[in-house]
């Protein structure tokens, strides 16, 4: 009795399975975990509210009834250090998710329509390009003049999607011509049903890689606006704001260690796993 053959794999499955063979992102996305499940609980679970000051602590070092110390005004900065990655990390997921979004359908639709509106709405790319993005995104959340945390993330996605329209535009030129995009045209599919059902869900290798990796640079801006005071308001705070603070009082080590090597070490984590999945999605690896 002869054995039946083996079931092929589908791409994302092979991706998975070369996935899992890199430790070194393994390992950092066990670590992200890790920081990310203490965002969520630590502050639920620490005994001190990350919004009430102990006067008779204040600029206390890490001791055992504060691990991390406390601030100026006495607020204990473990719970308001990972109370920050949480936000950190909010901003970093919903505006990269945002600024995906846009790209993926931005991109997708000149390179598909192609002619002169692939090429006029490439050249408004390419204008937009030519202008500084932190600069613009500084300028309008001034203008705002807001520090609501949604306004964040939605200024910081619309001003992040361009390099993600110019990675969707080369892969949906590589595929309008494909044979499967033909078989959907010659049976009555429009636009842009062809490229939500068709064309997107052939792209999302490296779209997923492309996100990952733009997620440490919205974080990093994030932390950057909270620095320069345009970022979250008090009394929530970011791993950029706790740095801010801690920058005026330089002999308090403490406030800008803690929240700074959890930046550092997210930063990373997120950057190795971007890596690994560029590596799992590289079809010359299969």
């Amino acid at each position: 009795m002869s054995s039946a053959a083996p079931a092929s794999r589908s791409p994302l499955q092979l991706a998975l399975r070369r996935f899992m063979k890199n430790r070194r992102a393994l390992v950092c996305a066990a670590l992200l975990a890790l920081v990310g499940l203490g965002t969520l609980l630590v502050p639920v679970l620490t005994p001190h509210d990350y919004r009430e000051s102990d006067w008779d602590a204040m600029k206390s070092a890490p001791s055992a009834k504060y691990w991390m110390g406390t601030d100026p005004l006495g607020r204990d900065l473990m719970a308001r250090t990972f109370l920050g990655g949480r936000i950190s990390f909010a901003v970093g997921f919903l505006a990269t998710t945002v600024s995906v979004l846009i790209g993926v359908l931005y991109g997708a639709t000149s390179a598909f329509f192609g002619g002169k509106t692939d090429v006029l709405m490439m050249r408004f790319v390419d204008v937009l390009y030519g202008l500084p993005y932190m600069l613009i995104v500084i300028i309008v959340m001034a203008f705002l003049k807001t520090r609501d945390i949604v306004i964040v993330f939605v200024v910081l996605g619309l001003f992040g999607w361009l390099t993600t329209a110019r990675i969707v535009r080369g892969q949906v030129l590589s595929l309008r011509e494909r044979e499967f995009v033909e078989a959907a045209r010659a049976l009555g599919a429009r636009g842009w049903t062809i490229i939500t059902r068709h064309i997107v869900p052939n792209i999302l290798g490296p779209v997923i890689v492309y996100a990952t990796l733009s997620v440490p640079s919205m974080i990093l801006s994030e932390a950057f606006l909270s620095f320069l005071g345009l970022g979250v308001s008090e009394p929530e705070t970011s791993w950029g704001m706790l740095i801010s603070e801690g920058k005026e009082a330089l002999n308090l080590w403490w406030l800008t260690v803690f929240p700074g090597s959890l930046l550092a070490m997210t930063l990373f984590c997120l950057n190795a796993i971007g890596d690994g999945l560029r590596d799992a999605f590289d079809v010359q690896q299969r």
